[in-house]
């Protein structure tokens, strides 16, 4: 009864981070930009939230030292975090036999980067991973805290959410998914950020990674004049455009092939991934990565280099072969269509990215949020055992 209490109140903990981090208010951004934001549910409660992260993070951090060893969680991904477990789809693959390694991902890019490898364990070709995977971050938060998963798929920003809260329970092994953010609009006269000059850019993720990245990269070009104004739901600025396409927008794959796939005028810009490693050596805009409990890591080293290799097999095979794995994605339902997931897949950016490399680009780009807003990445940057590098 004792565990069950932690873990819940590390769970509670957690989801109030992560409300935060979706729906922070961005006077903690750079100022590069002038920000705007239009209400949304999930942006009028922020302010109990965040004194119910206080309560919530005091209370974790009390039982922290004596109970979190094996303990650790993921977090969920902005405003989705605060929705219902029961709510939640929940889809299995894999080898069910005792002693294979659970892992839980996202219904997403981050995702995608996994399917060939599921596919090959649902042909018998391997064998030693069940796969879950979620549409809500929050059921992966949970499985994890309980021991219910091994590893995870999480986006980057979480992760160290997740070392912070959990007394450094979690270690990240690879980089999965580097940056899927791009300016969409039929504007030709914007080609990089500097041209977002006098300005108004739609973008979700206010408080978050989006706002972040968007600030960080205007203040780099020296960009003072931008007017970002926020919108709740990436449907919601796929709507605007295919009203008007001459507005500016910053997307996610797979929402800008979606976009472009209903006005025709619709042009990719710029990546601002390519804008990020213009202007940053010490760092690499993320979207995912992969995590580890310790506790299964220290009792089972040698399965988790196993998947880090199968895993980078895997996200190889769907640079090399995007029809294939584009199949794939549709037929595990994290992209309906085929000829849509063929499109957006070389725009996803999957990646495998281990050792000091992944070091490297993770820990300077959770230092670039740090440096926004602490609580974006759990309060304190992650020490080096945060990221496992043999």
């Amino acid at each position: 009864m004792k565990k069950n209490v932690f873990l819940k109140k590390v769970l509670a903990a957690m989801v109030a981070g992560a409300m935060l981090t979706g729906c922070g208010s961005s006077t903690a951004a750079t100022g590069a930009a002038t920000t705007s934001a239009e209400t949304s549910p999930a942006e009028t409660t922020a302010a109990p939230e965040t004194s119910k992260e206080a309560e919530t993070e005091k209370a974790a951090e009390t039982g922290a030292a004596a109970e979190t060893t094996a303990e650790e969680s993921s977090a969920a991904e902005s405003q989705e975090a605060a929705k219902s477990e029961s709510a939640a789809e929940t889809e299995a693959f894999g080898d069910t036999s005792d002693g294979a390694m659970k892992i839980g991902s996202l219904k997403g890019p981050t995702t995608m980067g996994l399917v060939n490898l599921m596919n090959e364990v649902e042909n018998g070709d391997k064998s030693g991973y069940l796969f879950e995977m979620q549409t809500q971050p929050d059921v992966i938060l949970g499985k994890l805290v309980a021991g219910e998963l091994d590893a995870a798929l999480i986006p980057a920003n979480l992760a160290a959410i997740a070392y912070n809260k959990t007394n450094q329970g979690v270690s990240v092994v690879d980089i999965n998914t580097l940056g899927v953010l791009y300016c969409v609009t039929a504007d030709e006269s914007i080609k990089s950020v500097k041209d977002l000059s006098g300005k108004t850019v739609l973008s979700t993720g206010q408080g978050a990674t989006p706002e972040y990245a968007l600030n960080y990269l205007l203040e780099k070009n020296e960009v003072t004049d931008c007017d970002l104004q926020f919108k709740s739901e990436a449907t919601e600025i796929a709507a605007v455009l295919s009203k008007d396409p001459a507005q500016i927008a910053v997307l996610p794959q797979p929402f800008v092939t979606v976009a472009m796939a209903q006005n025709q005028d619709l042009k990719i810009a710029f990546s601002l991934t390519e804008e990020w490693d213009a202007v940053s050596e010490d760092s690499k805009l993320l979207t995912g990565v992969t995590v580890v409990r310790n506790d299964y890591l220290e009792n089972n080293e040698d399965a988790v280099k196993a998947f880090i290799e199968d895993h980078k097999a895997s996200t190889e095979k769907a640079v090399s072969d995007v029809k294939g794995t584009a199949g794939l994605v549709a037929k595990y339902g994290i992209i309906p269509k085929a000829p849509v997931a063929e499109k957006a897949l070389p725009q996803c950016n999957i990646v495998a990215v281990t050792g000091e490399e992944m070091q490297k680009s993770l820990s300077g780009y959770l230092k670039v949020l740090f440096d926004q807003n602490p609580k974006s990445v759990g309060g304190k940057l992650p020490e080096d055992g945060f990221y496992y590098v043999k």
